[in-house]
C-alpha cells in the first residue's frame, strides 16, 4: 500500500465515519463489519515514527468524533452538555484501543496488534458501559446491528459485546485480505463473517415458544415534554386525555404501562411524598374511572423520601423546609382502588441530567449543570410487579440500553419486561428510534417479551426473538395498545453470566500488554528477530 494524500485519506475517514453510522442512521449495521477498514488502511500507510503517530492519531480522532457528530447530535436538544462530554469520553476510549493497535503494529508482532485493538476496544467498551456515571452505551458497536436482529439471535449467550467482537474480528480478517491477498485470509474471513449468521439464522427457526402468554397494554397519551409546549398543545392538564385512554384498555388485561413521568404531568399529583403515598390514590381512582378492575397499571412518576436532619445518601439534597431528602425517577404499581402496591426507584440514571459526573466536584464550585431534575437517587433493588401470577419487569427508559443491568429482572424472576419511556425531549429525531430498537436486542438476550410505554413515539410490543409484535404508536401519535404476550422463566447463558466477553476481554488486553513489553525487551536484547 503506497502513501497517500491528505485528501485520500481525508475521503478514507468520511466513508469509516459513514459506515459506523449506518447501524444508528439507516436501520442496519452489518455495514460496521467494514467500517474499520478505512482507518486501517490509513495506518498501514504510516510509519512507526512519534510523527507519523501522531498524525494517525489525528485521522482516527476525526473519525470517531464525527462518528459521535452524527449520530448523538440529538442529545443537544436536552442538554447541550450531553453530545459534547460523550464524544470527548467515547472518542479518548476508542483511541486507546486504534492507537495502541497502530503502535504495536510498527513495532510487534502482526497478530499480536490485532488482538490488542480488538481486546482493548471491548474492555474500553465495557468500561464506558459499566461506570456509575461517566457512562453512555449509545455508540457500543454490538447496539449498531439492532435493526438486524434476524442476523444476532446469539445475543443469547454473548450480549451486545459478542456483536463488537463479530464487529472488529471482521474488520481485521477482511483487512488481511487486502494486505497479504492469500486464500487463507479469504476463507478466515469468510468464517467470521458467515458462521455468525449461520448460527443465528438457525436459532432464529428453532425457537420454541413457551406456550404461556398474558394480555398488556400500553397507553401513549402524547403529553409534550416541555411547559411552552404543553401549552400550546392544550394539554397543561392531560388527565382528561390519560383517563380517555385507559378507558380503552380491555378489562382482560393483566397490566397496563402507562409512560414515564405519566403522573408527574397530572396537575393534581406532581411528585409524590412516598411517606404519603396514599394522597394520589382519589386520581387513580379517578384514571379507573372507579370501575373495579383486575388490570394493574404501572405508571411512571416523581417520588421523594425525606431523611430529616441527616443526609442518608450520597445524592441526598437539603432543603431548609424539609431537611435531606432524595428526588426519584419511578415505577408504580397501582390498582383500581387507588393503592399503590409497589415501587420501583430507576437504577440506570441517564448523566448530565439525572446523575451529575464528578458531583463532589460540582457542588464545590456550585457548578449548575442545568439539566431536567440534577442528581436523582439511585435505585439499589430490582423490583418484579405481579399480577394473577404474572411476573413483569419495571424497566424505566435509559436502563433499556444496559444489557447486564436488564438481566437483573431475569434473574429476580421477571417472566415479561415492561419499559416505561420519555422520549419527547429529543424531538422527532433518531433517539427515540433507536431507543426501542435497543429493546430488541434486550428481548433477545433476556429471551423475554418487551411492553414498551413512551410517552410520544414509539410504543409496543416485541416477541422474544426482537421481532416486532401488531402495530406501534410512532411519533407524535396518540393512543392504546394491546398484544399477546409470551411469557418466560428459562435463563440464557447471558442472563446467568452477563457480559463475559467483556470480562475476557479486558483480561485478555492485560496479558497482551504484559506480552508486548516482554517482546520488546527480547528484542533489545537480540532474542527475538
Amino acid at each position: 500500500m503506497q502513501r497517500g494524500s491528505s485528501l485520500h485519506k481525508f475521503l478514507l475517514v468520511i466513508l469509516s465515519v459513514a459506515l459506523l453510522s449506518a447501524g444508528w442512521l439507516v436501520g442496519t449495521g452489518l455495514t460496521l463489519l467494514v467500517a474499520l477498514i478505512p482507518l486501517l488502511i490509513i495506518s498501514e500507510n504510516y510509519t512507526s515514527s512519534t510523527r507519523d503517530w501522531w498524525r494517525m492519531c489525528g485521522w482516527a480522532a476525526l473519525t470517531f468524533l464525527l462518528w459521535y457528530a452524527a449520530t448523538i447530535w440529538w442529545v443537544w436538544i436536552a442538554a447541550p452538555i450531553g453530545p459534547i462530554a460523550a464524544g470527548i469520553v467515547g472518542t479518548f476510549y476508542n483511541l486507546c484501543a486504534f492507537m495502541t493497535y497502530h503502535y504495536v503494529s510498527k513495532r510487534g508482532p502482526r497478530a499480536l496488534a490485532y488482538t490488542l485493538l480488538i481486546a482493548i476496544w471491548i474492555a474500553t467498551e465495557w468500561a464506558y458501559n459499566s461506570a456509575d456515571v461517566m457512562t453512555f452505551p449509545w455508540l457500543l458497536l454490538g447496539n449498531g446491528f439492532s435493526g438486524d436482529v434476524w442476523a444476532v439471535q446469539w445475543y443469547e449467550y454473548t450480549g451486545i459485546f459478542g456483536g463488537t467482537l463479530w464487529a472488529l474480528c471482521s474488520n481485521v480478517a477482511i483487512f488481511e485480505i487486502l494486505r497479504t491477498r492469500t486464500t487463507t485470509a479469504k476463507v478466515r474471513a469468510a468464517i467470521f463473517i458467515v458462521a455468525p449468521i449461520i448460527l443465528s439464522l438457525t436459532l432464529l427457526y428453532t425457537y420454541t415458544p413457551s406456550g404461556r402468554h398474558a394480555q398488556i397494554s400500553v397507553i401513549q397519551p402524547n403529553v409534550p415534554c416541555y411547559p411552552e409546549e404543553r401549552m400550546a398543545a392544550d394539554k397543561l392538564d392531560p388527565t382528561a386525555d390519560v383517563e380517555r385512554l385507559m378507558g380503552e384498555v380491555p378489562a382482560t388485561s393483566t397490566f397496563v404501562l402507562m409512560p414515564e413521568s405519566a403522573m408527574a404531568y397530572l396537575p393534581r399529583v406532581g411528585s409524590i411524598n412516598e411517606a404519603n403515598i396514599e394522597s394520589i390514590a382519589p386520581v387513580i381512582r379517578d384514571i379507573y374511572d372507579n370501575k373495579p378492575s383486575a388490570t394493574k397499571a404501572i405508571a411512571g412518576a416523581s417520588t421523594m423520601r425525606y431523611y430529616g436532619d441527616m443526609p442518608a445518601t450520597e445524592t441526598a439534597r437539603y432543603s431548609d423546609i424539609y431537611g435531606w431528602y432524595d428526588y426519584f425517577n419511578s415505577a408504580l404499581l397501582c390498582n383500581s382502588g387507588g393503592a399503590v402496591e409497589d415501587i420501583y426507584h430507576k437504577g440506570r440514571l441517564v448523566i448530565g441530567v439525572e446523575a451529575v459526573p464528578l458531583k463532589e466536584l460540582f457542588d464545590l464550585f456550585e457548578v449548575d449543570l442545568g439539566g431536567v431534575a440534577g442528581q436523582l437517587g439511585w435505585g439499589k433493588e430490582f423490583k418484579i410487579f405481579e399480577n394473577n401470577g404474572v411476573r413483569i419487569a419495571p424497566a424505566i427508559c435509559y436502563e433499556g440500553l444496559y444489557g447486564e443491568f436488564m438481566t437483573g429482572f431475569a434473574n429476580k424472576g421477571a417472566e415479561v419486561i415492561g419499559v416505561i419511556s420519555n422520549d419527547g425531549w429529543w424531538g422527532n429525531t433518531p433517539g427515540h428510534k433507536r431507543l426501542f430498537d435497543f429493546c430488541r436486542l434486550r428481548a433477545i438476550e433476556c429471551r423475554r417479551a418487551i411492553a414498551r410505554s413512551a410517552n410520544t413515539g414509539i410504543s409496543g410490543f416485541i416477541s422474544p426473538i426482537g421481532t416486532t409484535i401488531g402495530d406501534r404508536l410512532t411519533w407524535d401519535e396518540e393512543g392504546t395498545l394491546t398484544a399477546q404476550l409470551e411469557l418466560r422463566s428459562d435463563k440464557t447463558i447471558y442472563v446467568l453470566y452477563g457480559d463475559w466477553i467483556a470480562r475476557i476481554a479486558t483480561y485478555i488486553a492485560v496479558l497482551s500488554l504484559l506480552y508486548y513489553v516482554a517482546y520488546r525487551i527480547r528484542k533489545r536484547n537480540h532474542l527475538v528477530d
